[in-house]
């Protein structure tokens, strides 16, 4: 049984100036990374999305080699003055077939955003995000170029994706940063020792990705089952022992689920709500799907109260989580910590 809605919530004060609706839409599941996707089927969840009042979309460069950024086009040729859009630059390569490099040097920020402008079919993009930190070039030289954009007005906000608190602080000193992205869930909680606090005083917005920890807190993932393209496969986590290790957080969302009438993915988004509040900032979720349904039953959580006991419950279980989160630990920021 999902706990339904009655109010969509209104729009969410980002970092500097960026106002978002209270929940986004992942463009990633959109391409080939979980198996195969229909197009057509895609585009109409999306439309699904900003008509269920979810405006804030999330892509980037990589996703389907471009692909992901020429889909959602299609959407903004109808419908650009609905959305905040968000891309981001700085990995080569793609999801499904593996990142080659990371560039956060000043040419290639130049170069990566004409391309996703013009794949786009858009002249402004809303919030552009370094998808990935490049430790061979100082933050500040591709916060400065990214700050560039924003005079030229190719682009509106910036944010930064995976960055550690210092690297946060370092960005904020050479342009206001709207919002950080990085993983963020019941089951990947090392973001709130160092980079949360950091955003919440320096007063930038956090935008978690996977909050539903890639699907597998939702129940509903048989990891002995993945297919092969399925970049899933290489997350510690999901590996066969620690994934029945982890069984356990999964049960323990179920059951605060049913004792709420609510779904587990209602529970898991409600819980980053929740973290929001008592952390001291604004946080907008980007949970991805390819069914306009799962739409609907995401923004049930924004109605969705967790009691203290029900937070003191998941808290515990969260504790017991077995297994990295990243393949390679130095791309995201708790390897660099």
């Amino acid at each position: 049984m999902a706990h339904t809605p009655t109010d969509h919530g209104h729009p969410v004060q980002l970092g500097d100036g960026l106002a978002v609706s209270p929940l986004g839409f992942g463009g990633m599941a959109l391409t080939p990374v979980y198996g195969d996707v229909d197009p057509a089927e895609a585009l109409r969840t999306l439309h699904h999305a900003v008509d269920a009042g979810v405006s804030f979309i999330d892509t980037a460069d990589i996703y389907g080699g471009g692909s992901n950024e020429e889909l959602i086009s299609q959407l903004l040729k109808e419908r650009r003055a609905e959305i905040q859009l968000a891309t981001k630059f700085a990995l080569v390569g793609t999801p499904a077939d593996g990142y080659t490099d990371i560039r956060g040097d000043a040419e290639y920020v130049r170069q990566a955003v004409d391309r996703s402008l013009q794949r786009l079919g858009t002249d402004v993009i809303d919030l552009y995000y370094m998808h990935r930190r490049d430790v061979r070039v100082p933050i500040e030289e591709t916060v400065g170029a990214m700050a560039e954009l924003v005079q030229q007005g190719k682009v509106k906000h910036l944010g930064l994706s995976e960055v550690t608190a210092q690297e946060l602080r370092d960005a904020s000193a050479v342009h206001p940063i709207s919002a950080v992205q990085s993983e963020w869930s019941i089951w990947s909680r090392d973001v709130e020792r160092n980079v949360v606090p950091a955003a919440a005083e320096l007063g930038v917005g956090f935008v978690p990705y996977s909050p539903l920890g890639r699907g597998f807190l939702t129940g509903t993932v048989d990891t002995s089952s993945l297919g092969e393209k399925d970049f899933r496969r290489n997350i510690p986590r999901f590996a066969p022992d620690a994934a029945s290790a982890n069984q356990a957080v999964v049960d323990t969302v179920r059951s605060v689920a049913e004792q709420l009438n609510a779904t587990p993915a209602q529970v898991a988004l409600a819980w980053l709500f929740a973290q929001g509040k008592q952390l001291g900032l604004p946080v907008v979720p980007i949970p991805g799907t390819r069914k306009a349904a799962r739409i609907d039953e995401n923004l049930g959580a924004l109605g969705l109260d967790l009691t203290p006991a029900h937070l003191a419950v998941l808290a515990a279980a969260s504790d017991a989580v077995v297994g990295s989160r990243s393949a390679n630990p130095t791309w995201v920021s708790e390897g660099r910590e």
